[in-house]
């Protein structure tokens, strides 16, 4: 099993609702037409057939994009995800810990600097 994004831009109402809904049996809305799909390939080739069917292709996009499978999840703003329900796995004390991320590294070791966002005025 393998997680995707997959997103569209659908130029008639009509056609985004039907995809939409087809899409959201399959898949967990993440964002406005941005999904979060676990399967593994032949899944995914099977829900975008399904999606072609739906879309016109002069006019519509559908595009799919494979996730690492470690590396650092984060959001910004609201989450998509219903209260309590985590994405990846969690720590002992049921913090939230993103895949693939180092949870043994010493204080103050980041990769960043805090300056390097501070705004410019």
């Amino acid at each position: 099993m393998r997680e995707y994004i997959i997103c569209y831009d659908i130029t008639d109402p009509k056609r985004l609702g039907r995809i939409h809904r087809a899409l959201k049996k399959k898949a967990l809305p993440v964002q406005y037409s941005v999904f979060l799909f676990n399967g593994t390939p032949d899944q995914l080739a099977l829900c975008l057939a399904r999606l072609e069917a739906l879309m016109d292709p002069d006019t519509d996009d559908i595009r799919a994009y494979p996730l690492p499978q470690r590396g650092l999840r984060l959001t910004l703003g609201p989450g998509a995800l219903p209260g309590g329900i985590l994405w990846g796995q969690t720590s002992g004390n049921g913090s939230a810990i993103a895949p693939g991320v180092n949870t043994n590294a010493p204080e103050g070791d980041d990769e960043y600097e805090d300056d390097e966002y501070e705004d410019d005025e």
